[in-house]
């Protein structure tokens, strides 16, 4: 069963109930709310802050904001996309207070190749060398153009999502996102050369 938003049918229906459920004070239907998105809060988190640990702590900062502030979610956007800005927004908060306390390191934030890849060895080899030397880079980068990869290029959020998020222009999105792929890029290069 997918983790991934409702698109249509049976499944939106069953959501829009759960919420103007939830909305009005059930809280079993916000735990089916949680189930559900679960999965995804926490690959957002891990994407954004790379490290497991402070990962499970945003995704569960994430469900209890959104608790206390679904009685002002008025739909305008999918349950999912709400719950990606929240989580963006707690990523960020949470991110900056841990590293006033410590510095972590980065831990591994994206998982081995997909089924097919799997049955070839050497490509394996390949895109786990590739994943890891961009996983590298990705970590050297600025969180504040880290998150606008992770939102643009892995979650395929448009410009003005993005700057949504953040709370910059869409200028801004553009930018930092240019800056990003142009940083990745040297870092890259520099690792083959």
């Amino acid at each position: 069963m997918s983790n991934q938003p409702p698109t249509g049918g049976v499944q939106a229906t069953d959501e829009r109930v759960l919420i103007a459920a939830a909305q009005g004070g059930d809280t079993q239907a916000f735990a089916e709310l949680a189930v559900r998105h679960q999965h995804e809060v926490f690959t957002l988190a891990l994407r954004l802050v790379a490290n497991r640990e402070l990962a499970a702590e945003v995704a569960q900062e994430s469900l209890i904001k959104a608790w206390r502030a679904l009685p002002r979610f008025r739909g305008e956007a999918a349950f999912a996309t709400w719950l990606h800005r929240i989580t963006v927004n707690t990523a960020w908060t949470l991110r900056h207070r841990a590293r006033r306390q410590q510095h972590e390191p980065i831990d591994a934030a994206y998982e081995l190749a997909d089924r097919d890849e799997r049955r070839q060895p050497e490509r394996v080899a390949e895109i786990g060398e590739l994943r890891s030397r961009l996983r590298v880079a990705l970590a050297k980068l600025p969180a504040s153009l880290r998150s606008v990869v992770v939102m643009k290029d892995v979650y395929g959020w448009s410009h003005a999502e993005v700057a949504d998020a953040l709370g910059i222009s869409v200028t801004a999105a553009k930018v930092r996102l240019h800056r990003a792929h142009r940083r990745l890029q040297e870092d890259l290069k520099q690792e083959v050369a």
